[in-house]
């Protein structure tokens, strides 16, 4: 019997001075240092977009602010402070470690992902070659969309996911920036490393736009559990097959589902015997029974539960569904049974 639950807190709190740390390091020093002054945690900044000419962006706790010129932050542009050209070519120096032609093969993605798994999304010229995109020159925003764990996020609903000791399919559905991600991640670490009475499982991750596993050179930068193996920037269609061939695993869990190439290699894996674990946005069953490629999987039973977040805090889970649609569990049920734990 094996029960995880997370890192010590000592532990945590290293890996978040670590990760603060990453940021900053990529960061023009004069936003470096306006940045560490803000009255913030830096555990719940999610998101900071730098745009030449542009006020300076960043999402905290779910909401927009300027970062002020005179220092601190505010919903109100007109004292924000803007990005000068120089500022930006300057971060993008420290994020490609002055050598950009060498992180060629991951700008074709539009993306670079530096230590700490942090993802950088980067925009401006496109240079094609042959009708593909070979690299981006002139660049003029970049998005640093930082990589969280929220270590214990997903043992509360988990129970509700397993029947008779097997997990169901299931399916996490959520509009964008409401953590189903991060949910995702927390129960790809729970059913690998094992919980309670449950042992854990062999666990295959298909990371297709590494934010499952925050890959820094091929090593996942979150905690997957120990008996996970994921394929890092695979496609999804592609890596649900290979790891159904060559990895034998118990579970599968892809993120941002929609293509009907990626309903055929679902049906490919649950028709191997092998537990689907998948998100998708939506804003609730019926937006995704009205979808033309996922409502099939809905009418059909495919998956076995549907996990609906969204709120007004990021993670918040809603409702849980089963195969039928039956309400198994409301997201009010679920804090109340968290406060008496």
């Amino acid at each position: 019997m094996e029960a995880v639950y997370g890192r010590s807190r000592t532990k945590e709190k290293s890996g978040v001075r670590c990760r603060e740390q990453e940021i900053y390091r990529i960061l023009p020093s004069r936003l470096r240092q306006m940045f560490r002054d803000l009255p913030i945690c830096f555990q719940d900044l999610q998101e900071i977009r730098l745009r030449v000419g542009s006020p300076v962006l960043f999402r905290y706790l779910g909401q927009e602010y300027f970062l002020n010129a005179t220092g601190g932050m505010s919903r109100d542009k007109r004292s924000a402070y803007n990005v000068g050209r120089e500022e930006l070519r300057e971060a993008v120096e420290y994020i490609s470690n002055y050598s950009l032609y060498a992180y060629e093969e991951e700008l074709r993605q539009g993306y670079l992902t530096i230590q700490g798994g942090h993802r950088i999304g980067i925009a401006g010229k496109i240079i094609l070659e042959n009708k593909q995109i070979k690299s981006i020159s002139y660049i003029t925003c970049l998005n640093i969309r930082l990589a969280h764990e929220v270590l214990g996020c997903g043992e509360h609903i988990l129970p509700y996911l397993v029947s008779g000791q097997q997990l169901c399919h299931t399916l996490l559905i959520s509009p964008p920036r409401q953590g189903k991600t991060t949910l995702l991640r927390d129960l790809i670490r729970l059913l690998s490393s094992g919980f309670v009475d449950m042992p854990g499982m062999t666990v295959g991750v298909v990371d297709e736009r590494s934010e499952i596993g925050a890959c820094y050179r091929g090593q996942p930068q979150n905690d997957l559990g120990y008996r996970t193996d994921i394929l890092d920037a695979c496609p999804k269609v592609e890596g649900m097959m290979l790891l159904v061939r060559s990895m034998a695993p118990e579970v599968i869990a892809v993120d941002e589902i929609g293509s009907r190439a990626d309903v055929e290699a679902m049906e490919y894996v649950m028709n191997s015997g092998v537990k689907l674990l998948a998100t998708v946005h939506g804003n609730g069953m019926d937006d995704i029974q009205a979808k033309p490629v996922l409502g099939r999987l809905v009418q059909e039973r495919m998956f076995q539960r549907y996990v609906i977040l969204g709120g007004r805090k990021v993670g918040q889970i809603k409702e849980v569904f089963d195969e039928r649609g039956s309400l198994l569990v409301t997201g009010g049920e679920l804090e109340r049974k968290r406060e008496v734990c």
